[in-house]
């Protein structure tokens, strides 16, 4: 018997024993191809070398030092390499523990900064309806994943919701990809009217919806409309690029590519690539200095912030990924993509195939000609997550797809070290899988 409180009481795990490339082992000696890199974490695979000599050699010279007392040189030339490549002007970086540390520390970097220039009125978030944004309750409460939040609803903060941009589902006849864009966008000013703008602390989104829908990314124009509007009613952007950033899309910072920029970003996952537990937030040097010169102190902070030895490894996984591994990225992705379009394009139940660089969606559905779901009932996402494991491969299967009940897809995010024949072993592998569920 375990003693380990797993996630689910009903099962019991098998034991991960080897991490080799692009696969795990569990410890009957069972292969499994990596094709969602865990969460979308392991970017690098599971042996890189570098990575590794970099946190050994950081462990045996500093392992950790708490940043009430000290900074240290891994956090500082992390700091450094970030905002050298960041878009805009995020000049400050604030490292935490991982992705929903990210979050929370985002949302009360927010609070506070209008606090310091004199709008304590401002309170309120919005967000979207099928997000994710993190398992704390400040973060839980900013999504709209609702069969996560359920439970914990009566202790959260009320959080408003407008739809998301996910024109699979809401594109209406007869209008362009442009115009669906712009009239969701145009929800966010609605809101902050019916609200009072002069409320309203900031706008957060992904830039690509991760784990709840599976990989959308945005219509061309959606993120600059918005921007426009947080801009005319004095409202922060908050991006969270936990699941689809550093590198994942195809670009370092997934925003990059709507010719945007944001008043805060949350990066975790790829940052580390699974090598050590490490987030970040990092933010413009206008907020920042709001801070520095108030009351001079973020009310904020835990244990583990600015961690040597995760410092050291996310220089070692950022150098990678900068050094030519994010533009491999961008070209494997399109690579899986053909293939999947190729295999499954006009397969009965797979309804959308979507996505970004490595962040791959594809939506399940009962009826591919009127895009109709699967009943929840028949927990269709679940037994393709298992069957999948059956077959030895690894994926990111989701259910409450459309509104958080309805809807099945299946999130791809191999590590960007994947090759051509490991492109034919996801097919391969998720034929078989169809086959047997669908």
């Amino acid at each position: 018997m375990s003693h380990v409180f797993g996630r689910h009481s009903m099962t019991s795990p098998r034991r991960a024993s080897i991490g080799k490339g692009a696969y795990i082992y569990d410890a009957e000696g069972k292969q499994y191809f990596d094709g969602s890199g865990g969460a979308a974490v392991s970017c690098l695979g599971h042996s890189d070398q570098d990575v590794i000599a970099a946190i050994q050699k950081q462990a045996a010279q500093l392992a950790y030092a708490h940043t009430s007392f000290f900074t240290s040189d891994p956090a500082e030339e992390l700091a450094d390499r970030l905002v050298a490549v960041a878009p805009g002007d995020l000049e400050k970086v604030y490292f935490v523990s991982g992705g929903s540390e990210a979050v929370e520390a985002a949302l009360k970097l927010a609070r506070q900064y209008f606090v310091e220039i004199g709008q304590p009125e401002r309170h309120r978030f919005i967000a979207r309806r099928q997000s994710y944004h993190g398992n704390t309750l400040g973060a839980l409460a900013t999504g709209g994943n609702e069969w996560r939040k359920q439970a914990f609803a009566p202790i959260m903060v009320d959080t408003s919701l407008i739809s998301p941009c996910y024109a699979y589902r809401g594109q209406q006849e007869g209008e362009t990809l442009f115009d669906y864009g712009q009239r969701v966008a145009n929800e966010l000013e609605t809101e902050l009217q019916r609200l009072g703008p002069e409320t309203v602390i900031a706008f957060v989104a992904e830039p690509v919806v991760g784990a709840t829908l599976g990989a959308v990314a945005p219509v061309e124009g959606y993120f600059r409309r918005i921007r426009e509007i947080c801009d005319q009613y004095g409202i922060l952007l908050i991006l969270d690029e936990v699941m689809c950033g550093m590198g994942r899309t195809g670009s370092l910072f997934a925003h990059e590519q709507e010719g945007i920029t944001a008043d805060i970003v949350t990066i975790a996952k790829g940052l580390g690539a699974g090598y050590q537990p490490i987030g970040a937030m990092m933010c413009t040097s206008a907020i920042h200095d709001a801070i520095a010169n108030g009351t001079g102190f973020f009310q904020h902070g835990h244990t583990y912030i600015g961690h040597p030895t995760a410092c050291a490894a996310g220089n070692a996984v950022v150098s990678k990924l900068t050094g030519g591994l994010v533009a491999q990225c961008a070209a494997m992705g399109e690579k899986l993509q053909n293939a999947l379009h190729t295999a499954f394009g006009q397969h009965p139940h797979i309804g959308d195939i979507r996505g970004r660089g490595l962040f791959i969606g594809l939506e399940v559905v009962e009826d591919r000609a009127d895009k109709r779901p699967f009943d929840p009932s028949a927990a269709t996402h679940k037994k393709l997550k298992q069957h999948a494991f059956d077959n030895g491969l690894l994926c990111y299967p989701m259910g409450g797809t459309i509104d958080g009940r309805t809807g099945d897809h299946i999130l791809l995010a191999p590590p960007f070290i994947i090759e051509d024949a490991q492109i034919d072993e996801i097919v391969t592998k998720l034929e078989k899988t169809f086959s047997a569920v669908l």
